[in-house]
């Protein structure tokens, strides 16, 4: 299971670049679309359309790497007072209610982008776009997201059973102040103190 969380991570990690360097690319389009409308009065037509399929798909290629990296927000109001034990559990239990959640959405996804293929969808745009194209660039990162739910879910149920509870911390925990800390300064040339924050 570890092999397969670090295979996972390496992938989540491409995606989060092509989903970056496809963002970027959509920021320069508008960009220029906003020069050539004010410059010359013209217009390159679609910039807006374009980003917005570059921006939805992009966001689900990013939920697999915030989930390796446990950067999704979790309500933690209550949390940090429970002793350990309680806190493996109720990550355990998160992972696999957002497994459920995404499962239903991803159906419904996949739903969508077979009946825009089947028909033949486009968009009512002038560009025309046929739906299916940007939509099966959404549902990839949905499907991904699946697959390493299911793996963080059965990695941190292992975990838990053998009762390892500091690795259900590592695999699917809320990350400690000292963590967010280092998570944020990474690259920054600052140094955490020993004892923590």
């Amino acid at each position: 299971m570890q092999q397969l969380h670090a295979l996972l991570g390496r992938i989540s990690q491409f995606a989060v670049w092509v989903g970056g360097a496809a963002l970027l690319g959509a920021a320069i389009l508008v960009t220029l679309e906003i020069f050539l409308r004010f410059a010359f009065n013209i217009s390159i037509g679609g910039a807006d359309e374009i980003s917005g399929y570059i921006f939805a798909a992009s966001t689900t290629w990013a939920y697999s790497f915030c989930l390796l990296h446990r950067a999704n927000v979790r309500i933690d109001a209550f949390y940090n007072f429970l002793p350990r034990p309680m806190r493996a559990v109720l990550d355990v239990v998160g992972v696999v209610l957002l497994l459920g959640y995404m499962g239903i959405l991803t159906e419904s996804a996949l739903g969508v982008f077979l009946e825009s293929w089947v028909n033949n969808s486009t968009a009512i745009t002038t560009l025309q776009t046929p739906l299916w194209i940007p939509q099966l660039f959404w549902l990839a990162g949905l499907v991904l997201f699946i697959v390493t739910l299911i793996v963080v879910a059965l990695y941190s149920l292992l975990t838990l059973l053998r009762g390892d509870i500091a690795g259900v911390q590592r695999i699917a925990g809320v990350r400690s102040i000292e963590e967010e800390v280092i998570s944020e300064t990474h690259g920054m040339g600052t140094n955490t103190p020993a004892g923590g924050v």
